[in-house]
């Protein structure tokens, strides 16, 4: 048979997650929630009433499923619950910063000479880290130690782009 195309397919990103913010965020509506609550507390109908401005008209209920899922994978949390007239309403915000945007397409090739002498300078910085891991050979534990590293460096930059 003969070839009509092949292509070398090299790792250039890292993408920290999980099963549970997989399921999440498997539904816009529910990455846009988490959008609406980055730094701001809002009640389930003060969600329902911005999603709508936004094109998403949902029953209540259904903006209270949504809550509740990206509540359980800890993307979103209780940050307030108020009493008023005998009921209770909650409020809900997230530590997340969720961004939505796709790379231009020659994002390589216009940043590949940034993106190699920022690899040589968090060289520096993440060789102490690594260091703290034990020397076990095992994969899974490999690919931990890069997650928890990751994980760090992840944390150190949204630190850094929030205090901006």
């Amino acid at each position: 048979m003969p070839l009509l195309m092949e292509k070398k397919i090299t790792t250039n990103r890292i993408i920290l997650t999980n099963y549970e913010i997989f399921r999440a965020l498997d539904d816009p509506i529910r990455g846009k929630i988490v959008q609406l609550l980055h730094k701001k507390q809002l009640n389930v109908e003060q969600i329902s009433r911005r999603l709508k401005k936004f094109g998403y008209k949902k029953a209540v209920t259904t903006i209270r499923h949504h809550v509740e899922i990206l509540k359980n994978s800890g993307l979103i949390e209780i940050s307030k619950i108020e009493e008023a007239r005998g009921g209770i309403t909650k409020y809900y915000s997230s530590s997340a910063k969720l961004l939505d945007f796709t790379l231009p397409v020659d994002f390589d090739k216009n940043y590949s000479k940034l993106i190699s002498k920022t690899s040589l300078k968090l060289g520096k910085i993440i060789g102490p880290i690594s260091k703290n891991f034990s020397k076990t050979r095992k994969i899974q534990q490999i690919n931990y130690n890069n997650f928890i590293t990751m994980e760090i460096v992840n944390r150190a930059m949204t630190d850094l782009l929030v205090k901006k």
